[in-house]
């Protein structure tokens, strides 16, 4: 009951794709494509308190970056989300694989090794490998995460649930839960959040086309997301009123990007 629910408040979400899709030539689309890719850096950043001004997202895509260290490091982070949802996207995944766990592993590798050393370290200085799973303890805002040795169990349960084919009807709603369910889990020692946005938009191509992101309706509501990450998960499936950025959010997201483009 709750999965219908929620595939009928997505139902708009898909119409307003579609009718994107087919309102572009090709050139707009691949226009289109690297400016999501950028607003997604943006997006990304700033859901993780570390905001980076558009400009210094354009001056990093032409190498120039801050003499302030902190700018620069934003900089560099977001010039390494660009490269790997670019290289993630090239990949171009079926959609049984869009949301294995393999496949945010991939995400995770692809971002981190992008980055410096000095970049791949949690504020209290652990060093984080691209791609591995967390094997210490981890803390998410309010959040505890389940303990490291479990990490495995909820990535084969989670793999069992949502890898698999999904109509355009129910995706947006299956891509909500496996993001909800990853970000609960989370299976790494840092850079959780943005791996798992990189997964979101590469699983969801097939209905976005990287014309729009999910991040932009992420973002929007970055309160009201970080409270829904703690929600607990029943029965394998994360719980749907954990679940509301996945409604108007990204309904306002689609129809917006419509607007502008007609």
């Amino acid at each position: 009951m709750h999965m219908t629910r929620l595939a009928t408040r997505a139902r708009p979400v898909v119409e307003a794709a579609l009718r994107l899709q087919g309102a572009l030539t090709p050139d707009t689309r691949s226009e289109l494509r690297e400016l999501v890719r950028a607003m997604n850096s943006y997006h990304s950043n700033g859901i993780e308190g570390q905001s980076t001004h558009p400009l210094n997202i354009e001056k990093a895509l032409r190498q120039v970056f801050s003499d302030q260290p902190e700018i620069a490091k934003r900089q560099r982070i977001a010039l390494a989300h660009i490269e790997a949802e670019n290289a993630l996207g090239a990949l171009a995944l079926p959609e049984v694989d869009a949301f294995k766990s393999a496949t945010l592993r991939t995400a995770h590798e692809f971002l981190y090794q992008r980055l410096a050393v000095e970049d791949r370290k949690t504020d209290d200085g652990q060093k984080v490998v691209p791609g591995r799973w967390r094997e210490a303890q981890v803390a998410v805002h309010r959040h505890e995460p389940p303990p490291a040795a479990a990490v495995p169990l909820f990535l084969a349960r989670t793999d069992s649930v949502y890898a698999s084919g999904h109509g355009l009807e129910t995706l947006l709603t299956v891509a909500a839960c496996a993001k909800q369910r990853l970000a609960w889990v989370p299976p790494f020692l840092d850079g959780n959040g943005r791996a798992i946005r990189l997964q979101l938009h590469a699983g969801l191509h097939v209905l976005t086309d990287g014309l729009w992101s999910a991040n932009r309706g992420l973002a929007r509501q970055r309160d009201h997301y970080y409270q829904c990450l703690p929600v607990l998960v029943r029965g394998g499936h994360a719980a749907p009123r954990g679940l509301g950025w996945a409604g108007q959010p990204q309904r306002a997201n689609a129809r917006a990007v419509v607007r502008v483009l007609h």
